[in-house]
This record gives C-alpha cells, sequence and structure tokens, in this order.
C-alpha cells in the first residue's frame, strides 16, 4: 500500500475515502477497485479505521488509522484524559483528505459527528456524504420515535410505535395495545439489539395469544422472542436499565414480507434502489415497485443523501410500512451486485465526476432479478510467529 506522505504524485489523482462505520466497508472497497478497470480517469482508493484491520485495508490504496483511545490502563479517568487530547475524528480526516485530494468521502455510522462540519468540508472541496445533509435530520433518522412521528405527517406509511421510559408506562401501553402481536426495541440503536417479539406464556396464553414458552427464547436465541411477563420482569430489575436508562418502543408486529432496501440517493432525489427479501438463508434481488412507492417519497422527506438502506414490511393487508432508514450503507449490499447493478460504483462513478447523473427509471431496467446466498469466507490477518 501507498503510504501518501512518500508519494509527491499522490494529490494529483482525485481521491475517494470510505470511512469507518460500515459493516459493508470492504465490499464496497472492492467494488471500488473494479470500477478503476472501467475508466482512463485513475483515482486512489482510501480506507481509515480505528483498529488494524488488514481483512478491509487489501482493498485500499491508502490506509489511515483513525484517532481512537487505546490506553492498556483500565483506570476511568487515564481514559478520559486521552481521549481530551486526540484529534477529533472528523478533523484528522478532513486533513487528510485535503493532503490526498479526496472528492468524496462516505462517513458512515459515524456522519452526525462530520455532518457537524459539513461547511469545513464543502470548503475544501469534498462531497460529503453522511446519510442526510443536516444534524438535525440525522437525529431525526436515529430517534425511531421521532421518526415515526415525521412518517406520520407526511403520510408517509410507517409502522405505529408508542414510547415508554420505566415500567408502569409499558404496562400502561399493554392494556390498551395488547389485544394485537407486539414487539419491542430501543427507541436508538443498530444491529436489532434490543429487539424481541412479545407472548403470553403458553400455560397462561389466551386461545388467539402468539404463547412462547418461558425458556425458549433463551435456546433459540435467533428467533427473538420473549413472553411479555418475562420481559416486564426482566426490564424492571435490570441494574444497566437503572443506571443507564434505555427509552424504548412498543410497536405491533407486522406479519409480512419485511425488505431491505440499498438505495443511492442525492439530496432526497433516488438516483438507484434494489430491492431485497429474505426468505431462510436466501437472499430475493430485484426492483419491486411497491415497496419503491413508499421509499422514494420517504427518502424526500428526510433528505437523505449518499448511500442508505430503508428497512419496510408488510402488514396484514400488504401496505409497504416503513421500519427505519439506516443512514449509512447496507451490511447486505454486497448481495445487490449479482443482479447485474452494482450500487457502489454507481454512486461513486456519479460523484466522482466519472459519469452523469443517473436516472433511477434506467437503472431499474437494468436489475436481473436472482436469489443469492452468502457463504462464510476466511480472512488470514497475521502470521502466527514461530516460537
Amino acid at each position: 500500500m501507498d503510504n501518501p506522505a512518500n508519494d509527491s504524485h499522490h494529490t494529483k489523482v482525485s481521491a475517494a475515502w470510505l470511512a469507518e462505520g460500515q459493516s459493508s466497508q470492504r465490499d464496497m472497497l472492492a467494488s471500488l477497485q473494479a470500477l478503476k478497470s472501467q475508466f482512463n480517469t485513475p483515482f486512489t482508493i482510501i480506507a481509515s479505521h480505528r483498529h488494524n484491520r488488514p481483512e478491509i485495508f487489501e482493498f485500499a490504496d491508502v490506509v489511515y488509522r483513525e484517532p481512537s483511545v487505546t490506553a492498556t490502563d483500565s483506570d476511568e479517568q487515564t481514559m478520559l484524559e486521552a481521549a481530551e487530547t486526540l484529534t477529533p475524528r472528523w478533523e484528522f480526516v478532513l486533513e487528510q483528505a485535503k493532503n490526498n485530494n479526496v472528492k468524496v468521502l462516505l462517513t458512515g455510522r459515524n456522519g452526525i459527528n462530520y455532518e457537524a462540519h459539513r461547511e469545513a468540508f464543502n470548503e475544501a472541496g469534498i462531497r460529503l456524504l453522511t446519510g442526510a445533509t443536516s444534524v438535525a435530520a440525522l437525529e431525526c433518522i436515529d430517534d425511531k420515535f421521532a421518526f415515526m412521528q415525521q412518517c406520520h405527517e407526511h403520510d408517509i406509511p410507517v409502522a405505529d410505535a408508542w414510547r415508554f421510559d420505566n415500567v408502569t408506562e409499558l404496562e400502561a401501553l399493554l392494556a390498551k395495545h395488547g389485544h394485537q402481536p407486539l414487539c419491542v426495541k430501543p427507541v436508538t440503536g443498530i444491529f436489532a439489539q434490543g429487539f424481541w417479539r412479545l407472548g403470553k406464556d403458553k400455560e397462561a396464553g389466551r386461545e388467539n395469544d402468539e404463547q412462547y414458552d418461558s425458556f425458549e427464547h433463551l435456546y433459540f436465541t435467533e428467533e427473538k422472542k420473549i413472553n411479555t411477563e418475562q420481559f416486564i420482569n426482566a426490564y424492571a430489575n435490570s441494574l444497566m436499565v437503572h443506571e443507564c436508562p434505555i427509552p424504548m418502543l412498543l410497536m405491533p408486529f407486522l406479519s409480512g414480507q419485511e425488505y431491505s432496501i440499498d438505495v443511492v440517493c442525492e439530496y432526497g432525489e433516488v438516483l438507484a434502489a434494489i430491492t431485497r427479501y429474505k426468505t431462510g438463508k436466501i437472499q430475493h434481488i430485484g426492483y419491486e415497485q411497491p415497496v419503491m412507492d413508499v421509499v422514494i417519497p420517504l427518502i424526500k422527506v428526510f433528505g437523505c443523501d449518499g448511500i442508505v438502506s430503508v428497512q419496510t414490511k408488510a402488514d396484514d393487508d400488504g401496505q409497504h410500512r416503513v421500519l427505519e432508514i439506516n443512514s449509512r450503507p447496507s451490511g447486505g449490499i454486497g448481495y445487490t451486485t449479482h443482479s447485474g447493478v452494482d450500487l457502489t460504483q454507481i454512486g461513486f462513478a456519479y460523484w466522482l465526476g466519472l459519469t452523469d447523473k443517473p436516472k433511477l427509471v434506467d437503472i431499474a431496467q437494468q436489475i436481473v432479478p436472482c436469489q443469492v446466498r452468502s457463504i462464510m469466507v476466511g480472512v488470514k490477518i497475521e502470521d502466527d510467529a514461530v516460537e
């Protein structure tokens, strides 16, 4: 890999930077390497991460380690003091981006930190991609309750949700909405963290209730099921919740098909998108217009900008309802390349000035529906020392 400090010609070539904060970073870097071979105009691919990640860095031309606290001392005060002396992540990246003639920067999960300094990136001629174009929009996207309210205000079909901050509020909501299948999840969170489907105990359940064995959720953890009384007891007696309250949402559990939609967008306009849903271990890739009829106005309302992902789920009547926007590329964006359309390449080719602005109607016609099964791949990251 090149060291930009030792390459006097490096800054004459434009660069694209993928920062830490996206689980698809490796797949997207690989797509960018493939993109380079399609054009005569060279560009440099930069990747950064707080940790040494050779399995990611192998697809980058230039690598940077982002600032992080790595103190070996477990003393909290030592950690705080170390953090105070660190260069802020956004400032470090901006400085190195200037040195490397970066034209496009995709920030991933840490977008809000960068978005607060958008003007500095604009002044440097860097196209900043945080998922939106304001801190307020990103905060609304992250807050699932505020997000739902915003969707309602703009008549976008969305999954309903009721917020609770303590057991008393939860029990009151259950008394009001307990006639239907329900689930819970945190107001903010990623990777389905804290999501559980609720049900009655099999001994106490009524005829029409979804009934879960009290041991079932411990044995089949991937099912994300728990009986309601057990969840209430765990939530009420959690030391973690008492020390650091976790706002939660109670929601109807929608019975229909769930979709993930990978979207390339610019200032609220969808430039390209691919829909996918999962049955067992199989990903079904394509472009489904009823799903996109919900996604297109959603992206416009929140002014999404960059490469984002949307989750929807159909209700009992088949209406697709929005669950959330993730203001970063999904972990499964790499699956979509099997459709003949590489969203990473489409977006970056445009933002680097290699192609004209993509048109959704044209991209949709190029998508070849297919089925994809993921496999596990091992990557050697370091040789073991021989004693």
